[in-house]
């Protein structure tokens, strides 16, 4: 098992424990440093705080007293955690870093990362990437918001392994050193206000993944996203560009044309040979390819990929033909671009179930992709916003339900043959369910249910 050698810093905070925080905790337990940790929500009783301090640590509970920076020379924060919490406003006052837990993760994998972040696409991406180098018969790791932490996965690194990591704008806002030996960046639009508070904080944090790289690095960008484009060439960067693009030729980047794609200048697969459905996905099988390619991955891998794989779960997931109403789980569309991109992915007639979190903004930029939108049901927070907008554009039939359960329900009395049934939520889930994946189960329960 690795651990932190010449770590910098003697005694550390650990804010908010989760699995990441309890990660971080005892990897630095085990290499000597001091830790203290602070959780509100923690009890006393709870087995993992009576673990954390037999090995160790200070754990304090059920408040944030200022105290807990005492003597601390560096705060390790959970990624949710704002930065207007009280704690980090005052370890900022005492110029104490922050930073999170792949900051840690980066010290012991070194330069074997590859890092994914993006607007939307990460998780398919991550999942495409990870499935193409283990293809192509090369030791590899997954790990990081996909949903594993990256501390955990990254102690555990074998020598010659490349370790895969999805990277939220939470993470990479708190990072300092952390660098990937290949980058990824898939799209940058308005997203999490809420906790970066202007769009101009969100892009920085996303751009954190290419800060640190040197010439020995690759950064593999979006061509077609001129938020990226421009951010590049206004930025000093250091690292080898790779860009990817749907809609021109690239000579040192993937590209793709009526019948294949295509890197540089070599032929990877025709397009009627790939699984995976809608449009959008085109470009996180670009970006895929070319991180794939750069860390060894053969085109056999590759495209044994592509030839199988129908997508990840909640992600324009393909849930049952219930009467010959085709029911997709696209849960995981937590904002508007991510909804678009579902419905540009059918041609037949929608019911569209959307709502949930209401982060303030309004819906019209949705409102151009309707035209196939037969109904919508709506729920959660923004079903006001929702209907409202479904009204304005147009649409005859608007139905409100308490739930995602309630939805499915009244979506299927609603439909006809032949209609698809589509769960793309354009909101976050945290009004109604604790993540999108509980929203998303309880959406295929209610579908199977009708069976």
């Amino acid at each position: 098992m690795r651990k932190l050698y010449d770590f910098p810093y003697s005694d550390v905070l650990v804010l908010g424990l989760a699995k990441s925080g309890t990660a971080a905790a005892k990897l630095l337990i085990s290499s000597g440093v001091n830790v203290r940790i602070n959780d509100i929500k923690a009890s006393e009783n709870d087995p993992v705080v009576q673990e954390l301090r037999e090995l160790g640590a200070e754990v304090i509970t059920g408040s944030h007293p200022i105290t807990v920076l005492d003597d601390v020379k560096l705060l390790i924060k959970n990624p949710g955690i704002p930065y207007e919490n009280p704690i980090v406003i005052e370890a900022q006052n005492r110029f104490i870093p922050i930073i999170t837990e792949v900051e840690l993760a980066a010290k012991l994998a070194g330069d074997s990362i590859i890092g994914i972040t993006g607007s939307n696409g990460k998780t398919t991406t991550t999942t495409l990437i990870t499935a193409m180098i283990e293809e192509s018969e090369k030791p590899v790791k997954v790990a990081g918001n996909i949903g594993i932490v990256a501390t955990e996965v990254a102690e555990n690194l074998e020598k010659d392994e490349t370790l895969v990591l999805e990277l939220s704008s939470f993470q990479l806002q708190g990072i300092i050193e952390f660098k990937p030996h290949t980058a990824v960046l898939l799209n940058i639009f308005e997203a999490h206000l809420d906790y970066h508070k202007t769009f101009e904080n969100y892009k920085h944090a996303k751009c954190n993944i290419f800060r640190n790289q040197t010439s020995d690095d690759f950064l593999v960008y979006n061509a077609d996203d001129l938020t990226i484009v421009n951010t590049i060439q206004e930025e000093s960067v250091d690292a080898t560009l790779v860009p990817f693009s749907v809609n021109q030729q690239l000579d040192e980047g993937a590209w793709i044309d009526q019948r294949s794609i295509y890197f540089k200048n070599e032929k990877i697969i025709d397009r009627n040979a790939i699984v995976l459905v809608g449009n959008h996905n085109l470009e996180n099988i670009l970006a895929a390819i070319s991180a794939a390619k750069l860390n060894g991955a053969t085109n056999e891998g590759i495209r044994k990929v592509l030839t199988t794989f129908k997508g990840v779960k909640h992600r324009l997931q393909f849930v049952d033909d219930v009467q010959n109403r085709l029911f997709y789980n696209d849960s995981k569309a937590t904002n508007i671009l991510a909804t678009q991109k579902a419905l540009s992915s059918f041609q037949k007639p929608v019911i569209l179930l959307a709502g949930g979190l209401d982060r303030g903004n309004d819906f019209d930029d949705l409102a151009p992709y309707l035209g196939h939108v037969k109904a919508m049901v709506v729920f959660g927070e923004t079903k006001g916003k929702l209907k409202e907008m479904g009204q304005q554009v147009g649409i005859q039939e608007i139905v409100v339900a308490a739930n995602v359960e309630q939805a499915v329900e009244k979506a299927f009395s609603i439909s006809n043959e032949g209609d698809v049934v589509l769960l793309s939520p354009a909101c976050a889930s945290w009004d109604q369910y604790r993540t999108f994946e509980e929203r998303g189960d309880m959406f295929i329960r209610a579908v199977h249910k009708l069976v």
